[in-house]
């Protein structure tokens, strides 16, 4: 029962979990996409059932994409935290002072269910029960699986068990994420527009596709009733996944 209320305590951040309602959001956006695909290119609902174990993919894709995003704003929330640890640091704190003086004012910035919220209150209620802030720090940084967090965990460690100038490993640890994260936004901001070029041209096959069977409906009969026709719309089809894997993996860089 203890090992069971301790692993609720450490939740592990670095994997995700769908809440009931992305799982049923992403279920109807697969669901919808699947009958456009299945109606336009093969006009049959055999496709429509043998592209359904396609749901695990699109699931697969759509976790790790929010799981991104999740660790991206622990990192900010992280950089905030230390940061006003840091100016408590100045003022003359201990470390574990710094600490509950930064719960204080993340409190006033982001809401109770906030993670670095929550991290920082279960640290300072370990630290009244004599756990080591390096230690818990370096547990945070594992959990959540963020090389930034991971890194400053592990400098923090060391320095507090050598006597380092913790303000320094701060400050430097503030300007070395931010330098990153001013990277990277850079770079968000430059392909934001190729992005969206890349999403039309992945929408227009599909916008042809459904302006011809809505102009002309017979036009495309050929296509879905005879086996060449078939076959072509089967590499038609191969071509346009291909093409959209190749678009993502061009404009996905990691910093």
């Amino acid at each position: 029962m203890k090992g069971r209320q301790r692993a609720r305590d450490r939740p592990d951040y670095s994997s995700y979990a769908f809440s009931y309602e992305e799982r049923f959001k992403c279920l109807t956006i697969y669901v919808l996409l699947d009958g456009c695909i299945s109606y336009l290119f093969f006009r049959s609902v055999i496709a429509f059932i043998i592209l359904l174990p396609g749901m695990a993919l699109f699931f697969r894709v759509k976790k790790k994409a929010l799981l991104n995003k999740r660790k991206k704003e622990i990192t900010q929330q992280f950089l905030d935290g230390i940061q006003l640890m840091l100016a408590a640091l100045q003022a003359g704190y201990s470390s574990e002072n710094a600490l509950r003086e930064a719960k204080k004012e993340l409190q006033k910035i982001y809401p109770p269910e906030a993670v670095i919220v929550q991290e920082f209150y279960r640290m300072d209620t370990q630290i009244e029960v004599s756990r080591n802030l390096e230690e818990l720090m370096l547990d945070f940084g594992r959990r959540v699986d963020v090389p930034d967090i991971i890194s400053f965990a592990e400098v923090f460690l060391t320095a507090k068990r050598t006597g380092g100038d913790l303000t320094a490993i701060i400050r430097n640890t503030i300007s070395c994420i931010r330098q990153k994260q001013e990277t990277m936004l850079e770079i968000e901001t430059c392909l934001t527009g190729k992005i969206m070029e890349q999403n039309i041209m992945s929408a227009i096959p599909l916008l042809i596709l459904a302006y011809v069977k809505l102009s002309s409906p017979d036009f495309l009969d050929v296509m879905y009733e005879t086996m060449a026709g078939r076959l072509v719309m089967l590499l038609c089809f191969g071509v346009y996944v291909l093409a959209w894997l190749w678009g993502q993996s061009i404009v996905k860089i990691e910093v």
